[in-house]
């Protein structure tokens, strides 16, 4: 619930939002990437696989745990930039990452049960990784969602970038730690 008397996200908000965006980072640039490059046969891929899988899921839960504090603790009101567009773009901005982050492990895990991923990767399954998992359905919701998150992360980087630089409103104080106004 937004307050007009709080400056700043909660502490717990603050560390699960950085946490996530390393862990997005880590799955989007370096992850996904590095997966795609290697063989299905290459030993790296299943060790490839656990990690991304373990950091997918943790993500997942991470999102989770923030959205149920956001709905619990007093947050900042929304900037104000005052241009209409640009505030409630700003709004569904937040509002489509938060849902390409839900598809994303949603479209993962769905993908991991159709290509019996998690028998390949964690429970021992002699069973080979598949030469081609865009046969999967979810494979391919998985990449064009992966696609759109990083182009709405891009736009999110390009907002904080226009507060910091042509705006120099402070605007960016509010999702780091200190002193929390209540």
């Amino acid at each position: 619930m937004t307050d007009p008397n709080v400056t700043r996200y909660h502490p717990a908000l603050v560390a699960l939002h950085w946490i996530m965006a390393l862990g997005i980072f880590l799955l989007l640039v370096v992850g996904g990437p590095m997966l795609a490059k290697l063989a299905s046969n290459d030993p790296m891929k299943i060790t490839g696989m656990q990690g991304h899988m373990a950091i997918g899921m943790i993500v997942g839960l991470l999102l989770a745990l923030r959205l149920a504090l956001k709905l619990l603790t007093r947050t900042p009101p929304h900037a104000d930039v005052g241009h209409k567009t640009l505030n409630s773009g700003a709004k569904l901005a937040h509002i489509g990452l938060y849902v390409l982050m839900a598809g994303m492990v949603g479209s993962g895990i769905a993908m991991a049960y159709a290509a019996d991923l998690f028998a390949i990767a964690y429970g021992g399954a002699d069973l080979p990784v598949p030469d081609d998992m865009s046969v999967y359905t979810p494979r391919v919701a998985h990449g064009v969602i992966g696609k759109l998150l990083l182009a709405l992360i891009l736009a999110h980087l390009a907002g904080v970038l226009y507060h910091m630089v042509l705006r120099r409103d402070r605007l960016l104080r509010r999702m780091w730690f200190g002193k929390r106004t209540v």
